[in-house]
């Protein structure tokens, strides 16, 4: 690529990451668009995260390194924007990696379209903690208007695939740093990606160029905060749009508990994962039709019974974790030795993408709400267009 095409500004936060920096700052050095400058935050890391990038960037002077005192993903992505340059900033998590076309092709999507829309992101394919391909992902062909479908969810799935307009930035701020100061870290992604919808259109690259890792113990494992951090968020969304329809809020609430019964499921948390299936449900119907809400069931009863006799082998959720993940291994060791391109196009076969596109049809009956929002939308987005 040549270099009069746009920069852009790669955000990395990083808090002893030094598991997985040097892999995602590879993967970032490696795109095949090449006009990019790439700002580290070092959040206060206690390991080595600072030394392997400081050892990357004497290799390539588009990597600079900033430091800070432990303040949280919020802060140090909004301290890497504000030393950034670029026309356009696409973050990403110091453990995720991206696949060689992601910005190529979400900025040659961003130029063919319209200065309103705001965000262009891509589909992701969940990797282990070996970098290996676990057989899901995300995929969404939301596009537009997204306010709403992303109120019930965020359809993006994560903070490592949107390129954003930094035109987006000076409209509505950077990432919300209070939800750390409440302890509700978790959700801070989805809150700026909320605020963007409410001013820009959205747009996908319907293909899987993204490694999203599935780490143990990772924030995102955090429930707790991340209920804290959901309802702090969704209290703000009703208090500036109280025009939505209330049964939104509802399916949205549903949504994510049960999003949070398969996440306490991996953490060991099997009461909770139950508690959370039954608050879905009870706020919903829909889950009642989804397979894995009886799957997610089964298998927490029969470990919340198995306990006795697992406790004897394994004392904790982390050692039980531990030798699952050598069985993993093993077992990707005998099927497939790397990634590669056509193991992620084959994810392209899932069905994942129809489930929103069929929530999408249902939320679309709410018609008060959809037109009083919307009407609005459009006059918001055209006036940025201006």
């Amino acid at each position: 690529m040549i270099s009069h095409f746009p920069l852009i500004s790669v955000i990395v936060p990083a808090y002893n990451a030094e598991a997985f920096i040097a892999q995602t700052l590879k993967s970032v050095l490696s795109q095949t668009y090449s006009n990019i400058e790439v700002l580290v935050v070092d959040d206060g890391s206690e390991d080595k995260t600072t030394e392997i990038v400081k050892l990357i960037a004497q290799k390539d002077d588009r990597i600079r390194l900033l430091r800070q005192s432990n303040a949280g993903v919020a802060a140090a992505r909004n301290l890497a924007i504000q030393n950034s340059r670029g026309e356009y900033i696409a973050p990403i998590d110091a453990d995720d990696i991206w696949y060689s076309q992601k910005l190529e092709k979400q900025v040659h999507l961003m130029l063919e379209v319209d200065p309103w829309v705001g965000l262009v992101y891509t589909w992701s394919a969940y990797i282990n903690q070996e970098g290996l391909l676990t057989g899901s992902g995300q995929a969404s062909i939301l596009e537009g208007e997204v306010y709403i479908p992303l109120m019930y969810s965020n359809f993006l799935g994560n903070a490592s695939t949107p390129l954003i307009r930094r035109t987006c930035f000076e409209q509505v701020g950077g990432y919300n740093c209070q939800l750390k100061a409440h302890n509700a870290q978790g959700c801070e992604d989805w809150e700026l990606y909320l605020r963007i919808a409410e001013y820009y259109q959205f747009r996908v690259v319907p293909e899987f160029l993204l490694g999203y890792r599935q780490v143990f113990g990772s924030m995102a494992s955090n429930c707790t905060s991340m209920v804290r951090s959901y309802h702090l968020v969704i209290a703000d969304v009703q208090q500036r749009h109280p025009e939505i329809h209330p049964i939104i809020y509802q399916w949205s609430s549903s949504n994510f508990y049960f999003y949070l019964a398969g996440k306490s499921n991996q953490c060991g948390d099997y009461w909770n994962s139950i508690s959370y299936l039954y608050k879905a449900s009870l706020l919903d119907f829909l889950p009642l039709l989804r397979p894995r809400l009886y799957r997610l069931l089964l298998v927490n009863l029969l470990k919340i019974a198995a306990k006795p006799v697992t406790s004897l082998i394994w004392q904790d959720h982390h050692s039980w974790l531990k030798f699952q993940q050598r069985l993993r291994l093993i077992y990707w060791e005998l099927k497939i030795s790397h990634l590669n391109r056509k193991q992620i196009k084959n994810l392209q076969r899932f069905p994942w993408k129809h489930y929103y596109w069929f929530m999408s049809q249902r939320w679309s009956r709410i018609e008060n709400s959809r037109q009083l929002f919307f009407s609005g939308s459009n006059a918001i987005c055209k006036r940025v267009a201006r």
